[in-house]
């Protein structure tokens, strides 16, 4: 399996990467959107695993002021603004040519924002691993906890492991966009409307951030294929607390959208 991670430098900002698979020209690109809160560390193993299950390149990436990418605050309208300036242009950095987008939690909002707002034709399929498409108190009173914990507990010290220096702008550019008075109208059910590829939400039945309004909201607005998968375990992290149900809800969701398009597929 071939691996490869190093830094790409997008608008002036240096932003770090890995690479798990094939390249672009031999087959469809897996690209890995994280949480508010992750990274390329925070996805642990599942990059690879995703590479091997489904034969895909699999890219992971750090947005700006996490991991070890650029120290850069983010303004509230960061969602928007990634799915809108900077993942363009990583697309088309790597040169990919078919993608899939996996999106975790905020990561999940930025897919949904990309593919129901920029009409690519590169993307086959979309991902969305317990999505926010709208604010509401469960996950502000989450976002509340996290902040208690952060600040007196010992969840800073957990992230630093991933994110070193960036530590303060990944938590506080996360929790003060949740905890903004004005970001409680935050609502992106118009880009799900415009989506025009199949979308495979994986939802966690006991999710701590949000509630199954989401998944209502998905199910009534959504006008393309739509695919629910439910894991009866999990709280919030698919890829970490039901990888196994993760990895194969993935790869069958790819797989028949691969053979739909002609694309070989791995035995």
């Amino acid at each position: 399996m071939t691996e490869r991670s190093g830094f790409m430098e997008i608008d002036g900002l240096r932003l770090e990467y890995v690479w798990h698979g094939p390249t672009p020209g031999e087959t469809p690109t897996i690209v890995l959107l994280h949480e508010g809160l992750g990274c390329v560390a925070g996805w642990l193993d599942f990059p690879a695993r995703l590479a091997e299950v489904t034969g895909c390149g699999v890219l992971a990436y750090s947005r700006q002021g996490y991991g070890n990418s650029a120290p850069v605050a983010r303004p509230p309208s960061h969602m928007h603004d990634e799915a809108h300036k900077t993942l363009p242009k990583i697309i088309d950095h790597f040169g990919l040519r078919k993608v899939f987008l996996v999106g975790h939690s905020d990561g999940a909002s930025i897919a949904a924002i990309y593919a129901g707002s920029v009409q690519d034709h590169r993307v086959r399929g979309v991902i969305l691993m317990t999505p926010h498409f709208f604010n509401e108190p469960v996950c502000v009173n989450a976002v509340r906890e996290a902040k208690k914990a952060y600040e007196t507990g010992a969840l800073k010290k957990s992230l630093a492991r991933h994110h070193g220096a960036n530590v303060d702008l990944a938590f506080y550019g996360w929790s003060e966009t949740w905890l903004d008075p004005e970001f409680r109208h935050w609502n992106i059910e118009d880009c799900l409307a415009h989506i025009r590829v199949p979308v495979l939400l994986v939802w966690c039945a006991n999710d701590r951030y949000a509630s199954l309004d989401q998944v209502e909201a998905a199910r009534e607005t959504c006008t393309c294929p739509l695919e629910v998968v439910m894991l009866e375990s999990a709280v919030h992290w698919p890829h970490r607390e039901a990888p196994g149900e993760t990895l194969r809800a993935v790869e069958t969701f790819t797989m028949r959208l691969m053979v739909t398009h002609g694309e070989t597929v791995p035995l």
